[in-house]
């Protein structure tokens, strides 16, 4: 009996177990048979999706292979992305890595590393472009690699397709540069959060406002003064982005287009104002140095003067005094008040002679500067040439009313009413016994010799000079200078005709004398007086007293436009005979233009005592 009740259990338990455990194997088994099926299928789609594309691409690259592609820039830069390749090789290549498997051992990643050479600083500023929407659209076949989850491989350049269907990349493309990028970035979000913040109330003390005033300190230190993106630090990259997260929360806030455009206008109006400004500054001071005697120039002429009135009488004359007059020598006139510039203008002149023995220097100066500038010459003659040093209060034939009225015009520069400047004008009754006389500018040197111009044939006329229409800077024309609308001038004159220049001139005496050309400077003078016909200085009055009364000499003997950005050529100036500083930014003068200034300072002696004493250096 017990033994039957114990089979009877073992029976039910047995039982039990295989209903049970049998569904349990049953459903596993048709579980493993459906997921095979699936992949199966799924993997298959893959496969002629791939081919398809393959396919596809094939039939694109035969149809373009014949059509010549837009030249492609690859900026190579610290903020450069990548170029953006073509259609098909982007697509080649995602076929390539997909079905070729050739990325085994890292080996193809190896080849990408060493072609794109990305450093670790370019990583992150592609990462940040990539942030900024800085590369090109996408195309259809990165939306789909994106879908997919499949990220392309970056393409330099161009690059073509082998029969296994990898892209070989051109590695012969020189890219172009583009160096300011990042800093023209920085400035423009600069500006973008100065509106913002000028959107704000005033007095406003938000979390947004601290957050903007805070970002544009940091990217204003970040930027400096930096004008390429290699100067900036390494920290600009993160400037930039979190400057670009304040100016999108400021967007979502001040969103008034409108506003933002009026302000941008005031912002615009407000800086070319300021802009406006400075630049008028910047031209009045310009004007107050070349007005102004420097300090080294003052003890220079101070010092020389004092060492003057320390001389004997018979040691204050200079030798060779008897070809003065002669008729065979060439003859210089030079005009000045500077020491230094006058020496300059000697010294090239003599320099570029090749017979300094038959050149005579004549240099008129005021009562002022007379001591100083004998005592120079005194100290330093000029080799074999002959100079003299006339004071201007020894001319007495000058005549006192037309000084009064050169100091009655108004001209807001002591240098246009000086009789200094004015005595150009009296050569004849300067130089009596003289036929032939060059009238140089204290601003000049002299680069040439210029015996040559004494063989210039003057045509009857009085004056040889240099016209200033040439196209640059320096065109002049007399309306330009003259009120030629006036009746008085209007009926005798051109208004629309070339302006010559002085600086460098030649001058017939005899026909000067003949015609009485000074007579016709007084009257054009005394016409100033009564009415505004000329604007201040010798050259306007120069135009009306030798219109028609000039011979037009070659370029080449006189080149003017370095006293100021004339953007004059340096083959212009090294073949030119005579260089003249016209202009405000005299080479003696801090604000001289640097590009300029060794052609005149290579004619002074700065170890000279008297200069060193007075602390005057190149």
């Amino acid at each position: 009996m017990k033994l039957a009740l114990k089979c009877q259990r073992i029976s039910l338990l047995v039982l039990l177990s295989l209903s049970v455990l049998s569904p349990i194997v049953l459903v596993s088994h048709r579980l493993s048979k459906i997921t095979s099926s699936i992949a199966h299928r799924e993997f298959v789609q893959d496969v002629a999706s791939i081919q398809s594309n393959a396919e596809i691409l094939n039939a694109i690259h035969q149809e373009v292979e014949g059509l010549s592609e837009p030249t492609q820039v690859l900026y190579k830069d610290e903020r450069s992305v990548s170029s953006v390749g073509s259609i098909a090789q982007q697509t080649a290549n995602l076929v390539a890595g997909n079905v070729s498997g050739t990325n085994q051992d890292g080996s193809e990643d190896k080849k990408y590393a060493q072609v794109e050479n990305v450093s670790a600083p370019l990583v992150e500023e592609k990462r940040y472009a990539q942030e900024k929407n800085l590369s090109a659209p996408l195309t259809e076949e990165k939306r789909n690699a994106q879908e997919k989850n499949v990220s392309l491989p970056l393409v330099r350049g161009k690059g073509r397709s082998d029969q296994t269907g990898r892209v070989e990349t051109n590695r012969h493309i020189q890219p172009q540069r583009v160096n300011d990028e990042r800093v023209r970035e920085m400035r423009d979000q600069l500006i973008q959060a100065r509106a913002y913040l000028s959107l704000a109330p005033p007095n406003s003390n938000s979390p947004l406002v601290k957050e903007l005033r805070l970002r544009i300190k940091e990217v204003e230190r970040s930027l400096g003064d930096a004008t390429k993106d290699s100067n900036l630090p390494r920290s600009s990259l993160q400037k930039m982005r979190a400057m670009d997260a304040t100016l999108s929360k400021a967007s979502t806030i001040y969103d008034d287009c409108a506003a933002m455009a009026s302000k941008l206008r005031a912002m615009e109006q407000n800086f070319e104002e300021q802009v406006r400004a400075q630049k008028n500054q910047a031209t009045y001071l310009t004007h107050l140095a070349a007005r102004t005697t420097p300090k080294g120039l003052h003890c220079l002429s101070m010092q020389l003067t004092t060492d003057y009135f320390d001389l004997h009488p018979k040691d204050q004359r200079f030798p060779k005094q008897q070809n003065l007059n002669n008729q065979d020598l060439y003859h210089y006139a030079v005009f000045s008040d500077n020491v230094l510039a006058c020496a300059v203008v000697v010294n090239s002149t003599v320099s570029a002679s090749m017979e300094p023995e038959r050149v005579v220097l004549h240099v008129v100066t005021d009562a002022v500067n007379f001591p100083a500038m004998t005592m120079w010459f005194l100290l330093n003659p000029p080799g074999k040439a002959t100079i003299e040093v006339k004071n201007i209060d020894d001319l007495s034939w000058i005549p006192s009313k037309h000084v009064s009225m050169l100091k009655e015009h108004d001209s807001g520069d002591s240098r246009y009413t000086s009789v200094l400047n004015h005595l150009r004008f009296y050569l004849p009754e300067m130089f009596p016994s003289l036929h032939k006389i060059v009238l140089l500018d204290h601003d000049v040197v002299v680069q040439r010799d210029l015996k040559a111009l004494w063989r210039t044939n003057m045509q009857g006329k009085v004056n040889g000079a240099v016209e200033n229409c040439l196209g640059n800077l320096s065109f002049r024309q007399m309306f330009m200078l003259l009120n030629i609308s006036d009746p008085s001038l209007s009926r005798d004159f051109d208004a629309k005709a070339c302006a010559w220049a002085f600086g460098m001139n030649l001058f017939d005496l005899r026909e000067w004398r003949r015609q009485n050309i000074t007579a016709l400077y007084h009257k054009y003078l005394e016409l100033g007086k009564k009415q505004q016909v000329w604007k201040s200085g010798s050259m306007p009055l120069g135009l009306l007293t030798f219109y028609n009364q000039t011979v037009v000499l070659d370029r080449r003997w006189h080149v003017l436009g370095l006293g100021y950005e004339s953007g004059v050529r340096s083959s212009d100036i090294e073949r030119a005979a005579v260089i003249h500083y016209d202009g405000d930014m005299k080479p003696w003068l801090e604000i001289g233009i640097s590009k300029y200034k060794s052609y005149w300072s290579k004619y002074v002696n700065y170890d000279h005592p008297y200069l060193q004493r007075c602390n005057i250096h190149e």
